[in-house]
Parts: structure tokens; C-alpha cells; sequence
């Protein structure tokens, strides 16, 4: 049986000067610096020989596979909800230079049970819709390869569970930088390899994560 392979890709930055978590708010898009990590993605995918293309519904997610699907002409890129960022409680909202949000008795509530967690989605939840997608993106690329524009923590609930770790995290140990290439390799329905690459690595600002619910 011949394999199929899924790159399962993060956004570019966004212009986010506000420091606001977007989540799934409309209307972010990519920074100037997340533009040409765009660029330098669909000049990492131009000779790979893909067959099929996802993007989450998002600005910044179809943003970013623009450039990759304009190498690749005769692929049309399909939306698909699946592969959309984890939904959260604090979504709009701005946390200040020292998390000062998550002080405030009000955010308690939200933040009572982090194994879940309790400020958003269901980590299981995540997982159930990002594998469903994985599998059949891998179906449409038999012998062939396919590429889904996803967000941060789907993507790390994949490969969690692809590489047998615990969904229950620290989100500033998350291993899926920005424009990072997570590569899933299938053999029929099993899955038999999981490859992780930063093309755009050199354009990464570094600088410390902090801790912000579902970021």
C-alpha cells in the first residue's frame, strides 16, 4: 500500500499590535514579517509534489497558503472548520504586559480546571476534529502529498497524540512555531512517522512565551 503524506502547517505572524488574544475573531491577518513567512513557505512547498490543500477558515491561515497554492496552480484549496483554531473564554480580550488578566477574581472561574481545560475547548475536542481531518486529507493523497493551514494548539494536539504524549500541557513548551512544518506519514489508515521542520526559522522573533490560556 502505497503512503500518504500530510504537512500539517502553522500560520505566519499576525499584526497583532494590541497584544489581543484573537482566537477565532475575525479580521487578523498576517504582519508584514508573517507575509514573507508566507512567501518562504510557498518557496519551501514549490517543488514538493502535493495534490491537495486545507486552510483553516481564518485570515491568517488562508493568508498564509496563498502563496503555496499560487506554486501550485491546479490545486484548489478547500476550508475546512475541522483544522480552525481552539475556541476560548478569553478570545478579544488583551492580557496585559504581566498576564494582569488572569489576577482578576473574574478570569477564577474560567481557569479552575486546566486538564480540560476549563477556559476553552476541550483538548479532546480538539484532537477528535484535527484527526478526522488528518485521515482524510491522507485520503485524498495517496502516493501523493497533502498540506493543511491549521493554528498552534490543534496542531500540537496532533502530534501529541501521533507521538503518544499527554494532551495536558505547558503551552510554552508547545513545539509548533510559527510557520513550522509538522509532517504526518501514513500507510493506509496507520500512521507510521511524524517529521517536524522550520523553514522559516531564521524569521521567528525570539523572545520569552509567557503563559496565556489556549494561546
Amino acid at each position: 500500500m502505497e503512503n500518504s503524506v500530510v504537512h500539517l502547517v502553522r500560520h505566519g505572524q499576525v499584526h497583532n499590535p494590541e497584544g489581543v488574544l484573537y482566537g477565532r475573531t475575525p479580521g487578523y491577518g498576517l504582519s508584514e514579517l508573517g507575509r514573507q513567512m508566507a512567501e518562504r513557505l510557498g518557496e519551501h512547498f514549490a517543488d514538493v509534489p502535493l495534490v491537495h490543500l486545507v486552510s483553516s477558515p481564518l485570515q491568517r491561515a488562508q493568508e498564509t497558503i496563498a502563496p503555496i497554492a499560487a506554486a501550485h496552480p491546479d490545486l484548489e484549496v478547500h476550508i475546512d472548520d475541522r483544522v480552525i483554531e481552539a475556541a476560548n473564554v478569553f478570545e478579544g480580550r488583551s492580557f496585559g504586559k504581566r498576564n494582569e488578566i488572569l489576577l482578576r477574581p473574574s478570569s477564577w472561574w474560567a481557569l479552575r480546571n486546566p486538564l480540560r481545560p476549563s477556559w476553552g475547548e476541550a483538548y479532546t475536542s480538539i484532537l477528535a476534529r484535527m484527526r478526522a481531518a488528518l485521515v482524510d486529507a491522507a485520503s485524498h493523497a495517496v502516493g501523493g502529498e497533502a498540506l493543511v493551514l491549521s493554528h498552534e494548539l490543534p496542531i500540537w494536539m496532533a502530534r501529541s497524540w501521533a507521538e503518544g504524549r499527554p494532551l495536558v500541557h505547558d503551552p510554552r513548551r508547545r513545539q509548533a512555531r510559527l510557520a513550522s512544518v509538522t509532517t504526518f506519514t501514513f500507510n493506509g489508515s496507520h500512521l507510521v512517522r511524524v517529521d517536524y521542520t522550520e523553514p522559516c526559522a531564521d524569521l521567528v522573533p525570539v523572545k520569552l512565551k509567557k503563559f496565556r490560556p489556549g494561546a
